[in-house]
């Protein structure tokens, strides 16, 4: 398949709005997080790759790596900083080798300034909290603060629950939730999608690929490194995969009769549900990368949407799409300010 002339553009977020490509390029495998880090050459001609190809938006944290995902990204947008968007996140990080989230004002201006010197620019273009800090009032928004000095534009939410979410619209307008949303990821669609729309909220959907499921099958397990992350989710574990199997076998039918992947064919499905989402499939190889900006040329009608999405029922899907179900959306309630007072 042909690569799409040109990417399309859409908004993130109807107040004060982002404009960003309608597909990204989710950044997290090129470093430590998904196994060994890749060299750094490749992944900067990727980067290069696929702003030539009309793909602007990048999606990145300081916990990839940690810290040296968006070293080599700062390192990638020298002298093409003003054609891409860049998102970022604060909110975990490790601690004595244990997972933190941490959502505290006076690291949250702490975590701005060191990802601002990482990705060598002076503004961010989104700034999302990566995982809610349920022990800090999630109106309590240095973040507010950072948009007025500048150092950001516009601020998101990973992983937040629909009345989170309203209530960190309350103190400052949210341009991007993102959260995990493909053909087999929608827990978000009855609460969480109807709240985005109807405050205006534009959708972010990392994962659109099932991690890597949803393009290559069960067998990618297999090839993946003893300290890739992926290996601890609950879907990947080898009772639920021989079940999950079938999943993949029925979605690579229907994509040989569309003449086309089943990575596209999963991306089609999330650009099917509307003109405020933009899906970002992570990649290492330009090679899938392409694969992937094809999926814009794929088309799928009611019935070909229904039967796709008949796959993979809840009942038919064995194991938790996370690996820490707790640091999800369900679980991202924080205390009200005066709660918290009452607490110190």
């Amino acid at each position: 398949m042909a690569l799409p002339v040109g990417v399309p553009r859409i908004q993130l977020g109807s107040i004060n709005g982002l404009e960003v490509s309608k597909i990204g390029l989710g950044c997290v495998g090129m470093s430590a997080t998904y196994g060994p880090p890749k060299p750094e050459p490749e992944m900067i001609k990727l980067v290069h790759h696929a702003i030539d190809s009309g793909v602007t938006s990048f999606d990145t944290s300081d916990f990839y790596g940690p810290y040296t995902n968006e070293t080599l990204l700062g390192k990638a947008f020298k002298g093409v900083r003003q054609k891409v968007e860049i998102s970022t996140k604060f909110g975990v990080r490790l601690k004595d080798d244990k997972l933190e989230i941490q959502g505290h004002p006076t690291y949250v201006r702490e975590a701005c300034e060191a990802s601002l010197k990482r990705l060598d620019t002076d503004c961010i273009d989104l700034y999302y909290v990566h995982r809610i800090d349920v022990r800090v009032p999630i109106e309590m928004w240095e973040l507010k603060k950072l948009v007025e000095e500048g150092k950001i534009k516009h601020i998101g939410l990973s992983e937040a629950s629909a009345s989170t979410i309203r209530r960190a619209h309350s103190v400052h307008p949210l341009t991007a939730i993102q959260t995990e949303w493909s053909i087999w990821s929608r827990d978000l669609e009855e609460q969480v999608v109807p709240t985005c729309r109807e405050l205006g909220i534009g959708i972010v959907a990392y994962s659109p690929l099932g991690r890597g499921f949803l393009a290559a099958g069960p067998s990618f397990i297999q090839n993946l490194a003893d300290t890739d992350f992926r290996k601890r989710f609950p879907r990947f574990k080898q009772q639920n995969l021989e079940q999950n199997k079938h999943i993949y076998d029925s979605i690579c039918e229907m994509a040989a009769r569309k003449g086309c992947t089943t990575a596209q064919l999963a991306l089609a499905w999330v650009f099917l549900q509307g003109e405020d989402v933009c899906p970002i499939p992570g990649t290492t190889k330009i090679d899938n990368f392409n694969q992937n900006i094809g999926a814009l040329m794929v088309s799928l009608n009611s019935e070909e949407k229904a039967e796709l999405e008949s796959y993979a029922t809840l009942d038919v899907i064995h194991g938790d799409r996370h690996a820490f179900m707790s640091q999800t959306w369900m679980n991202s309630e924080t205390p009200t300010l005066s709660q918290w007072t009452s607490m110190k």
